[in-house]
């Protein structure tokens, strides 16, 4: 046994070294998204499934009608100010921090009195037609990621991921309290725990900063023993001249006995960190997806809010004089200004990322798109209607993979004579378009690189080897992740080996 874990230790380390290398860098990037987003990376240099072409990796996620001959389209690629006919295309960022990550758009909405608002990833702006830029709304709560907006008659909601604002006639934004939903059972999703606990997001700052020194200990580890195994290598050789056999030796009782104190000093947290990891990526994720557990008290989800980081979309219904709210879970309505809501009887079939498409079909029927598909849903009768495929839908009796056949990420009324539907994949070849969209623009292409941040999100989730090894790239996360938990245990037991030896 002591031979296998001593052979384990170092051969799995040589070989896992440059995953938890990387691993590690990204996860640093990720954990602080505003400080990077200022970075992109040239999508000419990366895989060709990054590239854009038909309006596709979630270019497009609506338009918004301005004036008789002006559309503001909005996504991934910011907002472009085009006609009719989209056939030409105007950068209309300007104003916006530097990035492509500050330009990303979830909604554009136009008020009543002729303001134009964007609801962005870090907040809410304004169009000032004086300056021709966007300027920042300040918002009365800590998170300024805007999902959503709702204009009605001379009143604006605005929704962030765990907040609703009102504002009315232009005055400051007050924030909603919405009611806790009938059955609450003040619990939270252990995907949602294991996701804070991962990054360190569940004591705030402090514990990011805590979960970016464990990525700097993966690095030094790494590293480290790279370097103490190319060390061993050069020591053997005859021809290695005394002074430097000396250096070399020295250097690698540095970093051996530096390995083994940190090493052990970190292996909780280094244990903590791994395997909350491979449990946030397929297959170990579907076995925790609907799983429910209590919020962890004096942390970031201990919260009196009933609905932290889970709304999404808001709609409003006049010929029911209803607000329907969609969250990463359920779909909700209120009859009486957000007295009281209550869930569905029926639920259509969304993906637990969001929903994309949220409109009004009338006839008490709601078009709901996502990364599961785009469904006409009959909130009354429960009946759900597959729109691309054409067909009944029909539930899934089992557990199964969190997206569909038909990844819907964005959707326009203003082209043409009949809607249009962006798939993450296909872009605006979906099979449910009657008419053919325009071309992405070259200018609007090479405006639009990767985000840094999202970036090291593909390096992260494995997602970047997908080029190489197809759908196999989903087991990249657990093998590492079960075979770096591995190198931890056969790492303490050396650690225990050597501690007791010393003793005697």
């Amino acid at each position: 046994m002591r031979k296998f874990l001593l052979k384990y230790h170092r051969w799995a380390g040589l070989i896992l070294a440059i995953f938890f290398i990387l691993f590690s860098i990204s996860g640093i990037i990720m954990n602080h998204r505003q400080t990077f987003s200022p970075f992109s990376v040239d999508r000419k240099f990366l895989p060709d499934e990054y590239s854009y072409r038909d309006w596709n990796l979630a270019a497009v996620r609506g338009t918004e009608k301005i004036s008789n001959d002006s559309i503001l389209l909005y996504g991934n690629v910011g907002i472009w100010l085009t006609d009719s006919a989209f056939s030409h295309f105007t950068d209309f960022n300007q104003g916006f921090p530097a990035g492509i990550d500050q330009r990303k758009t979830f909604k554009v909405s136009r008020t009543r009195d002729g303001r134009i608002l964007a609801g962005t990833l870090f907040g809410l702006y304004e169009f000032a037609p004086a300056s021709m830029q966007w300027d920042q709304i300040e918002l009365p709560v800590h998170e300024k990621n805007v999902v959503d907006m709702l204009v009605k008659g001379d009143s604006l909601f605005v929704m962030t991921r765990s907040h609703l604002l009102f504002s009315d006639n232009n005055q400051q934004f007050e924030v909603v309290e919405l009611p806790a939903p009938a059955g609450y059972e003040n619990k939270v999703g252990l995907f949602k725990t294991l996701w804070v606990i991962h990054s360190g997001e569940i004591y705030g700052q402090a514990g990011k900063l805590l979960v970016d020194l464990v990525a700097v200990v993966f690095i030094f580890l790494s590293v480290g023993g790279a370097w103490m195994y190319i060390g061993k290598k050069k020591l053997k050789r005859n021809k290695l001249q005394s002074g430097e056999r000396k250096k070399i030796k020295k250097h690698f009782q540095w970093h051996f006995r530096w390995h083994k104190k940190i090493g052990w000093a970190m292996a909780v947290l280094l244990f903590i960190t791994t395997l909350t990891g491979i449990f946030l990526r397929p297959p170990l994720l579907i076995a925790i997806a609907n799983a429910k557990v209590g919020k962890l008290p004096h942390t970031e989800l201990d919260t009196p809010n009933p609905w932290y980081d889970l709304l999404r979309r808001i709609i409003y219904l006049p010929e029911h004089d209803r607000f329907v709210i969609s969250t990463s879970e359920y779909f909700y309505y209120s009859d009486d200004e957000f007295g009281s809501l209550q869930r569905f009887a029926s639920q259509p079939p969304a993906s637990v990322m969001g929903v994309t498409v949220l409109d009004d079909m009338g006839n008490n029927t709601l078009c709901v798109g996502s990364f599961n598909g785009l469904f006409a849903w009959n909130f009354k009768s429960g009946e759900v209607w597959d729109l691309i495929d054409k067909k009944p839908y029909h539930a899934p009796t089992s557990v199964g993979s969190p997206i569909g056949n038909h990844k819907i990420s964005g959707f326009t009324l203003h082209f043409g004579n009949y809607p249009v539907v962006f798939d993450y994949d296909k872009g605006s070849r979906s099979p449910f378009n009657k008419e053919e969209y325009p071309s992405m623009p070259v200018e609007l292409i090479e405006k639009s690189p990767l985000s840094l941040w999202n970036f090291s999100q593909e390096i992260h989730t494995g997602r970047m080897y997908q080029f190489m090894l197809g759908p196999f790239y989903i087991l990249i996360v657990p093998l590492v992740g079960l075979a770096g938990i591995g190198l931890l245990i056969s790492g303490l037991y050396r650690w225990w080996k050597h501690r007791k030896k010393q003793k005697h």
